[in-house]
């Protein structure tokens, strides 16, 4: 069981559909009922299987997080990985001129639900023979800008929070690690802009494929890894 938490996103149904083609057991979880249920009716349709599911949870909320992920490993038995794609973005004007209530909405939307999420499937992901963390970050986190100050930095504290789950980690099978791009690239972008150089961009499919991979690849040569 692999769960997806934030699934209606941009990288969202591309790996979701990749992981079902794979045959796991996908877990996909959105804000939105409508939105999570088409992405995963689509899917199963695509991929003809009947191994994808979908939750709605409020990540922000800790005790609706923890009951939601006992349910969860109740109902499937286990929990290898959790891939957190919650996102947004909200720019700057500089030091002084930004807005800090930016700051507040991004620390919710990319620290806090990674927290709760981490913290409820921690110990079920440590004790898989496969157990996987991933957070999709920016390559913002290390190398920010004036005006992406509280984006970049919300990233930078999501990144810590998962070393330290990283190293919660050591001496088992289970990894905690970090894929740092640019920028999304998404099928109805190049359809919108098919001549168009997107230099940068890491298509969605690709960073399924990236993603699938880490489950082939040996915990000890992850565990704490920006790639």
């Amino acid at each position: 069981m692999i769960v997806v938490a934030g699934a209606t996103g941009a990288a969202g149904p591309a790996l979701v559909e990749r992981l079902a083609r794979a045959g796991a057991t996908v877990m996909a979880a959105g804000s939105n009922r409508e939105r999570i249920e088409r992405v995963v009716a689509d899917i199963s349709s695509r991929a003809a299987s009947d191994r994808v599911h979908s939750d709605v949870v409020d990540l922000l909320d800790e005790r609706a997080t923890l009951d939601w992920a006992t349910r969860v490993e109740q109902r499937h038995g286990r929990v290898d990985g959790l891939v957190h794609l919650v996102g947004g973005w909200r720019g700057g004007a500089g030091i002084v001129s930004s807005d800090l209530a930016d700051w507040n909405w991004l620390n919710d939307r990319l620290i806090r639900t990674l927290q709760h999420t981490s913290r409820a499937f921690h110990d079920a992901i440590k004790a898989s023979p496969r157990g996987r963390l991933v957070l999709i970050s920016t390559v913002q986190a290390s190398a920010p800008s004036a005006t992406s100050a509280s984006y970049a930095a919300a990233k930078a504290a999501a990144e810590t929070w998962t070393l330290a789950v990283a190293d919660s980690f050591k001496d088992s099978a289970a990894a905690a690690v970090i894929l740092q791009i640019t920028a999304l690239l998404t099928p109805a972008m190049r359809a919108d802009k098919p001549d168009a150089a997107f230099a940068g961009y890491t298509p969605v499919d690709q960073l399924a494929d990236t993603i699938h991979d880490l489950w082939l690849t040996p915990a000890a040569e992850l565990n704490g890894q920006r790639l």
